[in-house]
Protein backbone atom coordinates (compact mmCIF):
# COMPACT_ATOMS: atom_id res chain seq x y z
CA UNK A 1 0.00 0.00 0.00
CA UNK A 2 1.38 3.42 -0.90
CA UNK A 3 0.31 7.04 -0.67
CA UNK A 4 -0.30 7.29 -4.42
CA UNK A 5 -2.94 4.54 -4.32
CA UNK A 6 -4.64 6.18 -1.36
CA UNK A 7 -4.84 9.42 -3.36
CA UNK A 8 -6.45 7.51 -6.22
CA UNK A 9 -9.06 6.07 -3.86
CA UNK A 10 -9.84 9.49 -2.39
CA UNK A 11 -10.25 10.94 -5.90
CA UNK A 12 -12.58 8.09 -6.83
CA UNK A 13 -14.63 8.69 -3.68
CA UNK A 14 -14.93 12.38 -4.60
CA UNK A 15 -15.73 12.01 -8.30
CA UNK A 16 -17.57 8.64 -8.37
CA UNK A 17 -16.25 8.16 -11.89
CA UNK A 18 -13.01 6.48 -13.02
CA UNK A 19 -12.41 8.90 -15.88
CA UNK A 20 -12.92 12.05 -13.83
CA UNK A 21 -10.91 10.66 -10.92
CA UNK A 22 -8.05 9.77 -13.27
CA UNK A 23 -8.11 13.26 -14.80
CA UNK A 24 -7.99 14.81 -11.32
CA UNK A 25 -4.92 12.65 -10.53
CA UNK A 26 -3.28 13.37 -13.93
CA UNK A 27 -3.08 9.68 -14.86
CA UNK A 28 -4.84 7.51 -17.41
CA UNK A 29 -8.08 5.76 -16.50
CA UNK A 30 -6.57 2.25 -16.92
CA UNK A 31 -3.72 3.20 -14.56
CA UNK A 32 -6.08 4.40 -11.84
CA UNK A 33 -8.39 1.41 -12.28
CA UNK A 34 -5.47 -1.03 -12.09
CA UNK A 35 -4.12 0.53 -8.91
CA UNK A 36 -7.53 0.46 -7.25
CA UNK A 37 -7.74 -3.27 -8.12
CA UNK A 38 -4.31 -3.82 -6.56
CA UNK A 39 -5.40 -1.98 -3.41
CA UNK A 40 -8.48 -4.21 -3.18
CA UNK A 41 -6.32 -7.31 -3.63
CA UNK A 42 -3.92 -6.14 -0.94
CA UNK A 43 -6.71 -5.45 1.54
CA UNK A 44 -8.68 -8.54 0.56
CA UNK A 45 -11.97 -6.64 0.21
CA UNK A 46 -14.07 -5.02 -2.51
CA UNK A 47 -13.89 -1.24 -2.26
CA UNK A 48 -15.83 -0.30 -5.39
CA UNK A 49 -19.06 -1.56 -6.96
CA UNK A 50 -18.54 -1.24 -10.71
CA UNK A 51 -21.31 -0.87 -13.27
CA UNK A 52 -21.29 0.39 -16.87
CA UNK A 53 -22.73 3.80 -16.03
CA UNK A 54 -21.58 4.59 -12.52
CA UNK A 55 -19.48 3.37 -9.64
CA UNK A 56 -20.29 3.30 -5.94
CA UNK A 57 -18.11 2.66 -2.95
CA UNK A 58 -19.01 -0.35 -0.83
CA UNK A 59 -19.59 0.28 2.89
CA UNK A 60 -16.02 -0.90 3.50
CA UNK A 61 -14.88 1.30 0.65
CA UNK A 62 -16.42 4.34 2.34
CA UNK A 63 -14.60 3.58 5.59
CA UNK A 64 -11.26 2.98 3.89
CA UNK A 65 -11.64 6.11 1.74
CA UNK A 66 -12.28 8.29 4.79
CA UNK A 67 -9.21 6.88 6.53
CA UNK A 68 -7.22 7.37 3.34
CA UNK A 69 -8.40 11.00 3.20
CA UNK A 70 -7.12 11.61 6.73
CA UNK A 71 -3.77 9.98 5.93
CA UNK A 72 -3.34 12.02 2.74
CA UNK A 73 -4.33 15.15 4.68
CA UNK A 74 -1.79 14.45 7.40
CA UNK A 75 0.97 14.03 4.82
CA UNK A 76 -0.01 17.33 3.21
CA UNK A 77 0.12 18.96 6.65
CA UNK A 78 3.68 17.65 7.15
CA UNK A 79 4.72 19.07 3.81
CA UNK A 80 3.05 22.36 4.66
CA UNK A 81 4.90 22.59 7.97
CA UNK A 82 8.21 22.05 6.21
CA UNK A 83 7.48 24.47 3.38
CA UNK A 84 6.15 27.27 5.58
CA UNK A 85 9.17 27.01 7.86
CA UNK A 86 11.18 28.21 4.84
CA UNK A 87 8.76 30.86 3.57
CA UNK A 88 5.69 31.42 5.79
CA UNK A 89 4.04 33.93 3.44
CA UNK A 90 4.17 31.94 0.18
CA UNK A 91 2.42 28.88 -1.16
CA UNK A 92 -1.22 28.01 -1.69
CA UNK A 93 -4.17 28.69 0.61
CA UNK A 94 -7.54 27.13 -0.24
CA UNK A 95 -10.12 29.50 1.19
CA UNK A 96 -13.88 28.90 1.14
CA UNK A 97 -16.64 31.49 1.21
CA UNK A 98 -20.41 31.25 1.00
CA UNK A 99 -22.23 32.83 -1.97
CA UNK A 100 -23.90 35.72 -0.13
CA UNK A 101 -20.52 36.97 1.13
CA UNK A 102 -17.70 36.17 -1.28
CA UNK A 103 -18.62 38.27 -4.36
CA UNK A 104 -19.25 41.36 -2.22
CA UNK A 105 -16.29 41.08 0.18
CA UNK A 106 -13.52 40.02 -2.19
CA UNK A 107 -13.25 43.26 -4.25
CA UNK A 108 -12.39 45.10 -1.04
CA UNK A 109 -9.92 42.55 0.35
CA UNK A 110 -8.12 40.81 -2.52
CA UNK A 111 -6.03 43.89 -3.53
CA UNK A 112 -4.89 44.25 0.10
CA UNK A 113 -3.95 40.54 0.27
CA UNK A 114 -1.98 40.77 -2.98
CA UNK A 115 -0.06 43.75 -1.68
CA UNK A 116 0.68 42.19 1.72
CA UNK A 117 1.41 38.64 0.49
CA UNK A 118 2.66 38.96 -3.11
CA UNK A 119 3.91 35.34 -3.20
CA UNK A 120 0.65 33.85 -1.93
CA UNK A 121 -1.58 31.85 -4.28
CA UNK A 122 -5.12 32.23 -2.94
CA UNK A 123 -7.54 29.63 -4.29
CA UNK A 124 -11.11 30.74 -3.60
CA UNK A 125 -13.92 28.18 -3.39
CA UNK A 126 -17.55 29.30 -3.21
CA UNK A 127 -20.04 26.88 -1.66
CA UNK A 128 -22.87 26.85 0.84
CA UNK A 129 -21.80 26.89 4.47
CA UNK A 130 -22.49 23.24 5.32
CA UNK A 131 -20.38 22.07 2.37
CA UNK A 132 -17.56 24.42 3.31
CA UNK A 133 -17.50 23.03 6.83
CA UNK A 134 -17.46 19.46 5.50
CA UNK A 135 -14.52 20.29 3.23
CA UNK A 136 -12.70 21.87 6.15
CA UNK A 137 -13.14 18.73 8.21
CA UNK A 138 -11.75 16.41 5.53
CA UNK A 139 -8.85 18.69 4.60
CA UNK A 140 -10.01 19.89 1.19
CA UNK A 141 -10.00 23.49 2.45
CA UNK A 142 -7.41 25.26 4.59
CA UNK A 143 -9.86 27.83 5.96
CA UNK A 144 -13.32 29.28 5.30
CA UNK A 145 -15.23 32.45 6.01
CA UNK A 146 -18.43 31.45 7.79
CA UNK A 147 -21.20 33.09 9.75
CA UNK A 148 -21.12 32.44 13.48
CA UNK A 149 -21.90 30.39 15.44
CA UNK A 150 -19.92 27.39 14.20
CA UNK A 151 -20.58 24.33 16.34
CA UNK A 152 -17.51 22.15 15.89
CA UNK A 153 -14.92 21.62 18.62
CA UNK A 154 -12.29 20.66 16.02
CA UNK A 155 -12.44 24.15 14.51
CA UNK A 156 -10.98 27.47 15.57
CA UNK A 157 -13.19 30.46 14.70
CA UNK A 158 -11.46 33.85 14.47
CA UNK A 159 -14.09 36.64 14.55
CA UNK A 160 -13.62 39.20 11.77
CA UNK A 161 -16.46 41.72 11.67
CA UNK A 162 -20.19 42.17 12.21
CA UNK A 163 -22.14 42.90 9.04
CA UNK A 164 -25.48 44.72 9.43
CA UNK A 165 -28.54 43.88 7.38
CA UNK A 166 -30.54 46.46 5.46
CA UNK A 167 -34.13 46.30 4.29
CA UNK A 168 -34.55 46.50 0.51
CA UNK A 169 -38.02 47.65 -0.56
CA UNK A 170 -39.59 48.68 -3.90
CA UNK A 171 -39.47 52.38 -4.65
CA UNK A 172 -43.20 52.82 -3.97
CA UNK A 173 -43.19 50.98 -0.64
CA UNK A 174 -44.45 52.90 2.44
CA UNK A 175 -41.01 52.49 4.08
CA UNK A 176 -39.08 53.64 1.01
CA UNK A 177 -38.84 57.22 2.27
CA UNK A 178 -37.31 56.27 5.60
CA UNK A 179 -33.58 56.39 6.26
CA UNK A 180 -33.79 54.04 9.26
CA UNK A 181 -36.45 51.96 11.01
CA UNK A 182 -36.76 49.93 14.19
CA UNK A 183 -37.00 46.18 13.85
CA UNK A 184 -40.64 46.23 14.91
CA UNK A 185 -41.48 48.10 11.68
CA UNK A 186 -41.23 44.69 9.99
CA UNK A 187 -44.17 43.32 11.97
CA UNK A 188 -46.68 41.67 9.62
CA UNK A 189 -44.35 42.15 6.61
CA UNK A 190 -43.85 39.26 4.17
CA UNK A 191 -40.21 39.08 3.07
CA UNK A 192 -38.62 37.40 0.06
CA UNK A 193 -36.00 34.88 1.21
CA UNK A 194 -33.38 32.59 -0.29
CA UNK A 195 -33.93 28.88 -0.82
CA UNK A 196 -33.00 26.23 1.74
CA UNK A 197 -29.29 25.64 2.27
CA UNK A 198 -28.24 29.30 2.39
CA UNK A 199 -27.14 30.43 5.84
CA UNK A 200 -28.60 33.87 5.03
CA UNK A 201 -32.04 32.27 4.85
CA UNK A 202 -31.70 31.02 8.42
CA UNK A 203 -30.43 34.41 9.57
CA UNK A 204 -33.32 36.20 7.85
CA UNK A 205 -35.82 33.79 9.40
CA UNK A 206 -34.37 34.63 12.83
CA UNK A 207 -34.94 38.33 12.09
CA UNK A 208 -38.49 37.59 10.94
CA UNK A 209 -39.16 35.70 14.17
CA UNK A 210 -37.89 38.60 16.30
CA UNK A 211 -39.81 41.22 14.35
CA UNK A 212 -43.08 39.35 13.86
CA UNK A 213 -42.57 39.15 10.10
CA UNK A 214 -42.91 36.08 7.88
CA UNK A 215 -41.72 34.68 4.57
CA UNK A 216 -43.55 35.57 1.39
CA UNK A 217 -45.00 32.32 0.11
CA UNK A 218 -44.63 30.99 -3.42
CA UNK A 219 -41.07 32.15 -4.07
CA UNK A 220 -37.55 31.36 -2.86
CA UNK A 221 -34.53 33.03 -4.43
CA UNK A 222 -31.43 31.23 -5.65
CA UNK A 223 -29.12 34.25 -5.12
CA UNK A 224 -29.03 37.75 -3.69
CA UNK A 225 -29.17 39.15 -7.20
CA UNK A 226 -32.44 37.28 -7.83
CA UNK A 227 -33.88 38.76 -4.64
CA UNK A 228 -32.70 42.22 -5.67
CA UNK A 229 -34.40 41.92 -9.05
CA UNK A 230 -37.64 40.70 -7.44
CA UNK A 231 -37.65 43.78 -5.22
CA UNK A 232 -37.03 46.02 -8.23
CA UNK A 233 -39.97 44.32 -9.97
CA UNK A 234 -42.21 45.23 -7.01
CA UNK A 235 -42.73 41.58 -6.03
CA UNK A 236 -41.81 42.19 -2.39
CA UNK A 237 -39.13 43.27 0.09
CA UNK A 238 -36.08 41.47 1.44
CA UNK A 239 -33.10 41.71 3.78
CA UNK A 240 -29.68 42.26 2.23
CA UNK A 241 -26.28 42.12 3.94
CA UNK A 242 -24.53 45.50 3.99
CA UNK A 243 -21.60 44.51 1.75
CA UNK A 244 -24.07 43.51 -0.97
CA UNK A 245 -25.19 47.14 -1.37
CA UNK A 246 -21.73 48.73 -1.49
CA UNK A 247 -19.82 49.74 -4.62
CA UNK A 248 -18.83 48.22 -6.99
CA UNK A 249 -22.40 46.83 -6.82
CA UNK A 250 -24.42 49.37 -8.86
CA UNK A 251 -27.42 50.93 -7.11
CA UNK A 252 -30.89 50.20 -8.48
CA UNK A 253 -33.23 53.17 -8.95
CA UNK A 254 -36.21 50.91 -8.27
CA UNK A 255 -34.90 49.63 -4.92
CA UNK A 256 -34.82 51.72 -1.73
CA UNK A 257 -32.47 50.72 1.08
CA UNK A 258 -33.48 51.29 4.69
CA UNK A 259 -31.11 50.84 7.64
CA UNK A 260 -32.02 49.60 11.11
CA UNK A 261 -31.66 51.53 14.35
CA UNK A 262 -31.88 50.48 17.97
CA UNK A 263 -29.65 48.72 20.47
CA UNK A 264 -29.48 45.43 18.56
CA UNK A 265 -30.04 46.00 14.83
CA UNK A 266 -30.08 42.78 12.80
CA UNK A 267 -26.67 41.62 11.61
CA UNK A 268 -24.48 38.57 11.07
CA UNK A 269 -21.04 37.87 12.56
CA UNK A 270 -18.39 36.69 10.13
CA UNK A 271 -15.38 34.61 11.19
CA UNK A 272 -12.48 32.84 9.55
CA UNK A 273 -12.55 29.18 10.54
CA UNK A 274 -9.78 26.58 10.35
CA UNK A 275 -8.87 23.27 11.94
CA UNK A 276 -7.24 23.58 15.35
CA UNK A 277 -4.66 21.03 14.17
CA UNK A 278 -3.74 23.07 11.06
CA UNK A 279 -0.05 23.61 10.39
CA UNK A 280 -1.03 26.97 8.87
CA UNK A 281 -2.64 28.41 12.00
CA UNK A 282 -0.02 31.14 12.50
CA UNK A 283 -0.25 32.33 8.91
CA UNK A 284 -4.05 32.14 8.90
CA UNK A 285 -4.11 34.47 11.90
CA UNK A 286 -2.21 37.03 9.81
CA UNK A 287 -4.51 36.51 6.84
CA UNK A 288 -7.59 36.86 9.05
CA UNK A 289 -6.43 40.29 10.22
CA UNK A 290 -6.57 41.56 6.64
CA UNK A 291 -10.21 40.50 6.39
CA UNK A 292 -10.96 42.01 9.79
CA UNK A 293 -9.50 45.40 8.83
CA UNK A 294 -12.38 46.36 6.55
CA UNK A 295 -12.84 50.14 6.24
CA UNK A 296 -15.73 51.13 8.58
CA UNK A 297 -17.47 52.92 5.69
CA UNK A 298 -18.26 49.53 4.12
CA UNK A 299 -20.50 48.60 7.07
CA UNK A 300 -22.88 51.57 6.79
CA UNK A 301 -25.21 52.62 3.99
CA UNK A 302 -23.53 54.94 1.44
CA UNK A 303 -26.00 57.76 2.13
CA UNK A 304 -25.41 57.55 5.90
CA UNK A 305 -21.63 58.09 5.79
Amino acid sequence: MNLRDLRYLVALADHRHFGRAAAACFVSQPTLSTQIRKLEDELGVTLVERSPRKIMLTPTGHQVAERARRIVGDVEQMREVARRSQDPEAGVVRLGMFPTLGPYLLPHVVPVIRQRFPQLELLLIEEKSDLLLARLRDGRLDAALLALPVHDEQMHAEPLFEEPFVLAVPGGHPLAGRSTIHLDALADQRLLLLEDGHCLRDQALDVCHLAGAAEKSGFQGTSLETLRQMVAANVGSTLLPMLAVQPPVPPSPDVALVGFEGEQPPSRRIAMVWRRSSAMAGFLQSLARLFADLPPRLLVLPEQR
